[in-house]
């Protein structure tokens, strides 16, 4: 795989356009939007999340099945 140094969006938003997999080129959309930091869930909200969660049982810690 080809190395390109992402200095900047112009050549981020290029370099992620000419990757394929399987032939086909992905589809790029540069969102702007500004989230706010430091916004957590309760401990209840946090288990009702994990409840829906599938795990990967090699590594149930780090990894969901999508």
């Amino acid at each position: 795989m080809g190395r390109a140094k992402l200095v900047d969006l112009e050549v981020m938003v290029s370099w992620a356009s000419s990757m394929t997999r399987k032939g086909l080129y992905p589809i790029l959309s540069l969102s702007k939007t500004v989230y706010q930091k430091g916004i957590s869930l309760t401990k209840k909200a946090m288990k009702e999340v994990e409840s829906r969660l599938q795990r990967n049982p090699l590594l149930p810690k780090w990894d969901i099945l999508i």
